[in-house]
């Protein structure tokens, strides 16, 4: 998780140079679910030694994380989906996290995919320059009104640290397990196909 502030964010970026330009791997974790794909892109971040309850005293004032680094992370279905007691229709959604300091979690869909790098950074590389990036001032300032879902997540210990934030699917009745493991922790809650 890479917290940065708004203003140094935009400075940091104009700052860089396309040759030093470095993103966090991407990954994907991809389930079928009433026969249909459902796919979520994500950038992974690792904690390098670092405590992730270090970086959560980092989050800002809304404990709002976009579920990954670099690009927003995005899930597409080509089915209709139930998360939480809300439903969802096919399509792409924007992912994030809410991180309260209680240690409850929750997974947050939003119907906002991000902005193009290029609005970002003039100079951005032309291999990126229209992919999806956050909005740099902030989830509540930008994007909250779009919000569609905002479902507890259960809280487990990892298995094992995972020190590259990990996200997986696992068969569950009607769907599929959505699972996100980073540090010592472990969260997870049901996605189904929308009856």
């Amino acid at each position: 998780m890479r917290v940065r502030l708004a203003p140094l964010a935009a400075v940091a970026l104009l700052c860089v140079s396309a040759a030093a330009f470095a993103e966090s791997p991407r990954g994907n974790a991809s389930t079928t679910i009433n026969g249909k794909k459902v796919v979520i892109d994500y950038g992974r971040p690792a904690l390098k030694g670092r405590a992730l309850a270090d970086l959560l005293k980092q989050l800002p004032e809304d404990r709002i994380w976009r579920a990954g680094d670099d690009q927003v992370t995005t899930l597409s279905t080509d089915t209709a989906l139930s998360i939480g007691d809300k439903k969802i229709p096919a399509g792409k959604y924007s992912l994030y996290v809410h991180l309260p300091e209680d240690g409850s979690r929750a997974l947050v869909v939003n119907t906002d995919l991000g902005q193009p790098l290029v609005k970002l950074w003039a100079q951005a590389p032309p291999d990126r320059a229209n992919l999806p990036w956050p909005h740099l001032e902030g989830y509540q300032k930008s994007i909250a009104d779009k919000e569609v879902v905002r479902a507890k997540m259960a809280k487990e210990e990892a298995k094992s640290p995972v020190d590259v934030f990990t996200v997986s699917f696992s068969p569950a009745k009607d769907g599929a397990k959505l699972n996100l493991a980073w540090g010592e922790e472990s969260w997870s809650l049901d996605v189904k196909g929308a009856k």
